[in-house]
């Protein structure tokens, strides 16, 4: 009997030890997962915190592009709407007077630049936000959308605008259009610094795309 009891005894302390073992492990096998975890939390959050610094980056970027072709077309608007030449020989009752909007379409080409100025001015604080929360999508969407409008706008009105200083400078035999430009030199002259004034905030305006665009990935 008492070899019994201790062979029982013997069997229960086997058991206990096994029993704490296995705790034991089972123990030692659930840490590693914890501190898995929270490698790849610190991880994702360093990611994170690496992608909002180059999304602020473009933020502040997108910023000083707008300011660029915010002055172009504040130029552009200012010079072809303050253009005009009277040429020197003239009478009382006639006289040769040439202004921007004698023609149609520099009077569209001053409203467009206008129009992208005012833009600029709305635009300005959606702008700021992304610095502030680089990971917004939807102020960056909004932007890059009515950038792609402002786009179409000026070139519209450079094209345009471009064609009739053309003509202006050369004319056009066949179709009898002198050139004017030999009677108003200086008019001529200062529509052409304005058109090229207009082409750089479109080229301003096309890098705010290409900018939106990088700025709008995940990663």
């Amino acid at each position: 009997m008492e070899s019994k009891k201790s062979g029982e005894v013997v069997a229960i302390s086997t058991g206990e030890k096994a029993n704490s073992s296995a705790k034991g492990k089972a123990a030692d096998q659930g840490a590693p997962p914890a501190a898995a975890a929270a490698a790849v939390t610190a991880k994702a959050t360093k990611i994170r915190t690496m992608g909002g610094g180059w999304k602020k980056g473009l933020a502040i970027i997108d910023i000083v592009l707008r300011l660029g072709a915010g002055s172009a077309a504040v130029a552009a608007a200012y010079i072809a709407g303050n253009t005009e030449q009277i040429l020197p020989f003239f009478t009382q009752f006639f006289q040769f007077h040439a202004e921007y909007n004698d023609l149609p379409t520099f009077a569209f080409f001053v409203v467009a630049n206008a129009v992208a100025v005012a833009y600029i001015g709305f635009s300005l604080p959606f702008s700021i936000i992304c610095i502030i929360r680089p990971h917004a999508i939807g102020p960056r969407l909004l932007l890059v959308i009515l950038d792609t409008v402002m786009v179409a706008l000026i070139i519209a009105a450079d094209g345009a605008s471009s064609a009739i200083v053309y003509l202006a400078h050369n004319g056009n035999m066949n179709a009898n259009w002198l050139a004017i430009c030999r009677q108003y030199n200086d008019f001529c002259q200062a529509l052409s610094g304005a058109l090229v004034s207009s082409f750089v905030a479109a080229v301003f305006f096309m890098f705010l795309v290409v900018n939106s665009t990088f700025a709008l990935k995940r990663k």
